[in-house]
């Protein structure tokens, strides 16, 4: 099939666009390249331009004619999102408007959307169902729930078939090395581990060593980019099948601690990891961990790299290359 990737230059679509390529489809990436990277795009065609672009993204639709869309453009940065939530509520959520338009305009059924569990908020029961109750506590996680609510309306309204995928922790490269995570500015803790441990980033931070967990520090669901990538595919599929429009979590359902983090980095790189013991931030939960029985079940999807010392191993080998 001839998939439209919202968002194919970044992280986690550019995975994807590999996953497509190797399964026969072709990708086609519509990328602003705001936060994605040109080098990235390296299974298909590269359309620069917005989504919120709407005579431009019409044009797109008119000339690839694409079956189905992969959906990843959105603004990810949460602290960014609470100060600036204007940006986030016009690309989040006007942005995926005009893209649901574009589509119906051109008679394109299928969307996957990329979500998050950010749309669960602060739960109170582990491990988070895709059943569990949705209450964002930032605007980032708020505008992919009603990007979620919008996908049910137009399935509704006009039969769109949709699939979102609540991802938990992304973390990893690509295991051959060709793509790989690089965000500006850098907030997720593994690249920011690695950074610390090869001595070409700042002391690492733990937020919070007194939790009522095994050994103190936070537990969170690291999901490999290539098992995100594979579930988009097998989305796809599933849609095609003729599945019922549902959403998905992807995660382990395994918590690694920040402990354990910075042991396998330490372990990883030969190096042990500085690092630095702060109070806990505002807002971070104890524990975040996915129960993914359903995209096991529907999708028939299991993670194959998502242990914690294969995902630091492949985002070392991407981070000593320093591809882009």
């Amino acid at each position: 099939m001839r998939v439209l990737v919202v968002g194919g230059a970044g992280y986690i679509g550019s995975h994807a666009c590999k996953a497509l390529s190797k399964a026969g489809h072709e990708p086609i990436v519509v990328d602003n390249l705001i936060y994605g990277h040109r080098e990235a795009v390296k299974w298909g065609p590269l359309e620069i331009g917005d989504m919120l672009d709407a005579p431009w993204l019409a044009e797109v639709f008119s000339r690839h004619k694409p079956d189905v869309v992969m959906h990843f453009a959105a603004f990810a940065y949460v602290g960014e999102s609470v100060s600036d939530p204007a940006k986030y509520y016009h690309n989040n959520i006007t942005g995926t408007q005009v893209l649901l338009e574009a589509m119906r305009q051109a008679d394109v059924k299928n969307i996957i959307f990329s979500s998050t569990c950010a749309t669960y908020g602060e739960v109170t029961h582990l491990p988070i169902e895709e059943e569990t109750g949705q209450s964002p506590i930032n605007p980032y996680g708020f505008t992919k729930l009603v990007v979620e609510h919008m996908l049910a309306d137009y399935q509704r309204a006009y039969g769109l078939g949709w699939v979102a995928l609540r991802y938990f922790n992304a973390a990893g490269a690509d295991p051959d090395g060709e793509i790989g995570e690089s965000h500006d500015p850098e907030t997720h803790a593994i690249p920011l581990a690695i950074a610390a441990a090869l001595r070409i980033g700042a002391e690492f931070k733990v937020f919070g060593a007194d939790y009522e967990t095994p050994d103190g520090s936070a537990l969170r669901d690291y999901i490999h980019v290539t098992d995100l990538a594979d579930a988009h595919v097998r989305a796809m599929d599933y849609l095609k099948r003729g599945g019922t429009p549902t959403a998905f979590n992807l995660g382990t359902g395994q918590p690694t601690s920040v402990f354990d983090l910075i042991a396998a980095v330490s372990r990883v790189t030969g190096s042990n990891l500085p690092h630095d013991i702060l109070p806990r931030r505002p807002g971070d939960p104890p524990a975040l961990y996915a129960a993914a029985d359903k995209a096991k079940n529907l999708l028939g999807w299991e993670p194959r790299y998502s242990d914690i010392d294969t995902i630091v191993r492949t985002a070392v080998t991407w981070h000593r290359q320093s591809a882009y």
